[in-house]
């Protein structure tokens, strides 16, 4: 359920008109509603009732700091996987005991960072990463809290690009060498082993894979406890994905999740965390695009609007699908007709979607971009010199810009010219 609704024939964000937003702005812009954001952080929290646990929010899925404020102002941690998005989740006031730091690459002076502003644990991915994580608690003086990530070699069955739990991704340590590599930690003097942490991958729409996962994650815990290792806390990363489709069947919910945690892991009596991001973000958010024009082809219409793959990227990168609907709400029964939807930029794989079927859509239209909350602006560039483009959000019948466009001189301005030119 999203806060994205019809009223007397025009889109609204909770109580804001689009087109309102849209004269204030210009488009393209992301809207965001908090409405939506509180409701799905909610739905999590709520499905682990009864379990000591925390909710992180992946702020990878979006992270501008408004935000971060509406969610950690809820109780949520903040699941960070860069130097920049830990200052970022502080810049926020979001506290470093509730701030979890994953990623694979970790550098020196992110852990330094990170260790002297506080950290509530870092998800450890390698040996390598142990060691230097090690020597810079002692420069310190600090004892690290870490997790190890183990790779179960589970099949997530979702995107190849977004898959991270099988035996060949990039993440984590062999659950097989597991048992090994806590004994080797339990010797470094800089650190404090306290849990284990998985994630399998992103967008999952099965249970099956969280269950195989969980299940070799509740033998391990067994294992290392007998081994001697004090493991209390488990973090089960994300996943869980979100119907960008309305046509097809929907992902499991967040209550069938959490009843599957508590099956899998509730015996263990260890603090859970999760780290959901795209489905607290993905339908809290819409991409408002304008149609520059209807364009008729050989075999086809292209429907070409001011938003382009350099704002919204998941289309040309994923393949990914998004809903495409007027800002004005089309007349009951009116013949629908078939886009192709592209943006500007002179490449191909600037689309949108191909033989798209929908209501049919004039030059100077506006059309929302439906669940583009996660990975959108987040992954935006300026290629083409094309400028970000702002974020908005909305609370109830009020909505600010949280991050304005920049001007073309503000963009030209950044580049340095030597002195020889």
């Amino acid at each position: 359920m999203d806060h994205f609704l019809y009223r007397d024939g025009h889109l609204y964000a909770e109580d804001v008109s689009v087109a309102e937003i849209a004269a204030t702005v210009g488009t393209p812009f992301y809207v965001y509603s908090t409405a939506t954001l509180e409701r799905h952080f909610r739905l999590f929290d709520e499905a682990l009732d009864g379990m000591d646990h925390l909710v992180c929010y992946a702020m990878k899925a979006a992270s501008n700091q408004a935000i971060l404020k509406t969610l950690a102002a809820l109780g949520a941690g903040m699941d960070v996987v860069s130097g920049g998005e830990y200052a970022r989740a502080k810049a926020a006031g979001v506290p470093g005991e509730r701030i979890v730091f994953s990623g694979v690459g970790k550098t020196r002076d992110e852990i330094h960072a990170a260790l002297s502003g506080g950290i509530r644990q870092f998800n450890v991915e390698s040996e390598p990463e142990m060691a230097v994580i090690n020597e810079v608690a002692l420069e310190l003086g600090v004892v690290a809290p870490i997790t190890v990530r183990v790779n179960p070699d589970v099949d997530a069955k979702t995107h190849a690009k977004i898959a991270t739990g099988k035996s060949e991704n990039k993440f984590g340590i062999p659950i097989a060498r597991a048992r090994e590599v806590y004994a080797h930690a339990a010797t470094l003097p800089g650190l404090k082993v306290i849990g284990i942490d998985v994630h399998i991958g992103s967008q999952l729409t099965q249970l099956e894979p969280f269950r195989l996962a969980y299940d070799k994650v509740a033998e391990l815990t067994e294992q290392l406890r007998a081994d001697g290792h004090e493991i209390s806390r488990l973090d089960l990363g994300g996943g869980l994905g979100i119907p960008y489709e309305r046509s097809n069947d929907a992902p499991p919910l967040p209550t069938e999740y959490g009843a599957l945690v508590k099956e899998t892991l509730g015996h263990l009596g260890c603090e859970i965390e999760i780290e959901p991001g795209r489905l607290i973000a993905g339908n809290a958010g819409l991409m408002i695009s304008k149609t520059i024009y209807v364009k008729s082809g050989e075999d086809r219409d292209f429907l070409i609007v001011d938003g382009a793959m350099n704002d919204l990227i998941r289309p040309a990168m994923y393949e990914a699908h998004h809903d495409i609907v007027p800002v004005v709400e089309p007349a009951p029964g009116v013949e629908k007709t078939s886009y192709d939807v592209v943006g500007p930029v002179c490449e191909t794989g600037d689309t949108f979607a191909k033989e798209r079927i929908m209501a049919p859509v004039n030059a100077g239209d506006l059309v929302a971009f439906r669940s583009a909350g996660a990975y959108g602006a987040v992954m935006a560039s300026e290629y083409n010199t094309r400028p970000l483009i702002p974020e908005v959000l909305v609370n109830g019948d009020q909505f600010a810009v949280i991050r304005r466009r920049p001007t073309f001189d503000e963009m030209i301005n950044r580049d340095t010219i030597p002195e020889w030119l």
